[in-house]
């Protein structure tokens, strides 16, 4: 009893304990999260303060309100007053509108307001005295149409409207120069065609007196330009003085004065235009000149009549030009900017192209284009070698100009003499160019190496497009070639060799390249693929030139088509496209072993694999043509005393054959690359890859079909065998496709079934007999019923 007296009260009081540390470690519970509430108030307010102080340096300052109502979410919190009048951050009314700006605000209101200043200070006086203008035009115009004034009237009251117009301009020339300007330059448009109107409408002034108008009007408009120092005068001038001769033209073909006057305009604007550093005149004026003599030389120049005129006036004009831009750098020390450096090149190369049509246009000029070519040289050289060696203005100018030396030097011979030496001195400059530019790092070298190499691949283009015709259409011996041993296919390597040169100059990292980041992607890839495609056109243009040495020296005769009329003709065509071909496939072949085992390029891999399939398919579809066309002549001989067929026309097909394995095979090897699988991870290679494979089996085996059934003398069982073929290959890729479990398989399988039954219905019924329409129709019926059961059998396998 009292054992159990004690255990009781043992055990209240251990729970009178647990009861305590219960309550203990509750209240420390409580108060944990408490603080943790506290916490989370704290983090809530200071997230608050940050939101705020974010909206208020991010807006616009438009929309930045400072609103001191506004409560955070958990306590309120008041910003202090010097947040918003830091260093970063100001105040501003706009009103009772209280805004904060921000430096970034600042700009975008400066933007605005610029933005207002043009429209309502320069934009807006322009359209009004353009509009004030077409108004006094109108009303002259009803005045004219009613005949309310007489035509002397008309003149005067004009002039009387522009003098009014120029002398409000000058009034207001003190206050509001912009506006005055604008008005000045109504006022002298106004002059110009009043003058324009007195002569050509009303015969009230002479052609002198209004030429000598409209000069003054110029040379006023000049002066005024740059007394107000504002271009917009300036190009009123321009525009009124170019257009003086054309508006008092009297058709006279006086064309030395025309061009005397402009050269004459050009001296004094151009002049102007140095002293004010005003760029826009003198592009204006190099635009209106050239456009001006570009549109005379088209439609009014002939020789016999003005040869030397053109000539004079020409030389005249570019140096003009070429004084302009070379002295604008000198004396006003800028940089050249790319537009200077295309207004050089430009002035040059018209220059140049005018002078050799005009030179090439009279009789016995051909003999004098290399001449002028050189001198076009010797004249930069100079001009080259006078900036040096007083240094006058900085190397830029100096590798400019040279570079249009070694430009004109590079092609002097060529134009002279006409041949395959154009394309290997633009290839060799390009190299030259390039190396220079890249190794000691003068960037414009290396720009003006670009164009070279377009033109040297351009002009090998053309090399190969006069080759090609020689092939197809020349029809006598006079312009054989002897194979490789040839100027073209000299040209061709010496391309190469130089793009090779360049190629491994870009490779070295030693040297910065000096284009843009956007060409430097792309001059990697350009480059290579020019580079391949010279390769591989270089040989493939020899294998033409063999056969139609064999032509030529057997003394094939071709219609006017460019068709063979001969037998032995015809067949050295078609094994001439089979060579070709084969020479095709075999030089990707080698590319994409190359690649594999050495370049391992991800871009070249692709490419290369879409070539690889694209000549695939050219040889499915025209080479089996071919070699069916080389057979039927083995076969069925139409001119056995010329030339007899030999068995070759029969192993063609299997030598073409054995290169089409090796393009398959190492295309296979191709989509089982790491690095293409890890560059185009979502790219289908392996069904891509099926697809060509299994439909290029199928056309070769019909194609091998049809070859065995012609030899043999079964030629009337086309038909009946392909079905059966056709049907048979079916069956085989839907095993295939169950086995391996490609469901792709399976559904070409089953498409080719469908066009084997459409073949047999709508093509292959009309011309079988009894038996054959029998024989076809079983075996593809018993084809169809052991698909049918592999589907039955292996669903298990193909569906789940």
């Amino acid at each position: 009893m009292l054992h159990s007296q004690i255990c009781i009260s043992f055990l209240f009081s251990f729970m009178s304990e647990l009861d305590e540390r219960i309550n203990q470690l509750q209240q420390r519970l409580d108060n944990l999260f408490k603080s943790q509430e506290n916490f989370q108030k704290e983090i809530a307010n200071i997230r608050f303060e940050l939101k705020s102080l974010r909206a208020f340096s991010e807006q616009p300052k438009s929309e930045v309100k400072y609103e001191p109502e506004r409560k955070p979410p958990v306590r309120e919190y008041v910003p202090p007053k010097q947040t918003y009048q830091s260093a970063s951050e100001r105040e501003t009314k706009f009103g009772e509108q209280q805004i904060f700006t921000t430096p970034d605000n600042e700009s975008r209101i400066k933007i605005k307001s610029d933005l207002e200043k043009f429209i309502g200070e320069n934009l807006i006086s322009k359209i009004g005295i353009v509009i004030l203008v077409l108004g006094v035009a109108i009303g002259a115009k009803y005045a004219i149409d009613r005949d309310l004034i007489s035509p002397l009237t008309r003149i005067v009251l004009g002039y009387l409207f522009g003098f009014g117009l120029l002398a409000i301009a000058i009034r207001l020339k003190e206050k509001y120069l912009n506006f005055s300007a604008v008005l000045l330059s109504g006022a002298m448009a106004i002059q110009y065609f009043i003058t324009y109107a007195a002569h050509s409408f009303y015969g009230l002034i002479a052609q002198s007196s209004a030429f000598a108008l409209m000069l003054i009007f110029t040379i006023f408009t000049v002066l005024t330009a740059i007394k107000y120092n504002r271009q917009i005068i300036a190009h009123f001038g321009l525009v009124g003085a170019y257009t003086i001769p054309f508006l008092l033209s009297d058709n006279s073909g006086n064309y030395g004065f025309l061009f005397s006057y402009i050269s004459i305009i050009n001296l004094g604007i151009l002049a102007i235009s140095i002293k004010k550093y005003w760029k826009s005149l003198f592009y204006s004026s190099f635009l209106i000149t050239w456009a001006t003599f570009a549109g005379w030389f088209l439609f009014k120049y002939n020789s016999l009549d003005y040869f030397h005129l053109a000539l004079t006036f020409l030389t005249v004009f570019f140096f003009i030009f070429y004084t302009t831009f070379i002295s604008y750098k000198i004396l006003s020390k800028e940089n050249f900017t790319s537009e200077i450096v295309f207004l050089v090149l430009a002035n040059s190369f018209i220059f140049y192209g005018f002078g050799y049509a005009i030179i090439g246009s009279r009789a016995g000029g051909e003999y004098f284009l290399g001449l002028f070519t050189a001198a076009n040289a010797f004249v930069h050289f100079i001009v080259a070698w006078t900036i040096s060696k007083l240094n006058l203005a900085d190397r830029t100018v100096v590798y400019l100009i040279s570079a249009l030396v070694l430009t004109f030097i590079s092609i002097t011979i060529p134009v002279q003499f006409h041949s395959n030496w154009i394309t290997l001195l633009w290839a060799a400059e390009a190299a030259i160019l390039f190396s220079i530019g890249r190794m000691k790092g003068i960037p414009l070298y290396e720009h003006f190496s670009y164009p070279l190499m377009i033109l040297a691949a351009v002009s090998l283009l053309n090399d190969w497009q006069i080759a090609a015709y020689k092939q197809n259409f020349s029809i006598t011996n006079q312009n054989a070639q002897i194979p490789i041993f040839n100027a073209d296919f000299l040209t061709s390597v010496l391309f190469v060799a130089a793009f090779v040169f360049v190629y491994f100059v870009h490779q070295n990292k030693k040297y910065a390249p000096a284009v843009s980041k956007d060409l430097y992607r792309i001059f990697p890839v350009a480059l290579p693929a020019v580079l391949l495609f010279a390769l591989y056109n270089a040989f493939r243009v020899e294998i033409g030139n063999y056969y139609y040495y064999k032509l030529a020296s057997n003394g094939i005769i071709r219609d006017s088509a460019g068709n063979s009329i001969s037998s032995l003709g015809r067949d050295l065509s078609s094994f001439n496209f089979i060579w070709q071909t084969n020479y095709t496939i075999l030089f990707l072949s080698v590319l994409s072993f190359v690649n594999i085992k050495k370049i391992k390029s991800s871009i070249l891999g692709v490419v290369n694999l879409v070539l690889n399939a694209l000549v695939l398919l050219f040889f499915l579809i025209g080479g089996f043509l071919v070699l069916g066309d080389l057979r039927e002549t083995f076969l069925q001989p139409n001119n056995a005393s010329l030339f007899a067929p030999d068995v070759f026309h029969i192993l063609a097909r299997y030598i073409s054959l054995a290169f089409v394995t090796a393009l398959i095979l190492v295309s296979y090897k191709y989509i089982n690359q790491d690095f293409l699988e890890e560059r185009f991870p979502n790219l289908p290679f392996n069904r891509a890859f099926d697809f060509v494979f299994y439909f290029s089996l199928l056309v070769i085996v019909s194609s091998e079909l049809i070859n065995l059934m012609d030899i043999f003398g079964y030629r009337e069982s086309y038909k009946l065998g392909l079905s059966i073929l056709w049907g048979s290959y079916a069956l085989f890729l839907i095993v295939l496709g169950i086995n391996r479990g490609k469901k792709h398989l399976r559904i070409g399988a089953i498409i080719l079934f469908a066009l084997t039954l459409m073949k047999l219905f709508l093509y292959d019924i009309s011309g079988l007999d009894t038996i054959s329409k029998t024989v076809v129709f079983v075996s593809l019926g018993i084809l169809l019923l052991i698909i049918s059961f592999l589907y039955n059998k292996y669903k298990h396998l193909i569906f789940d």
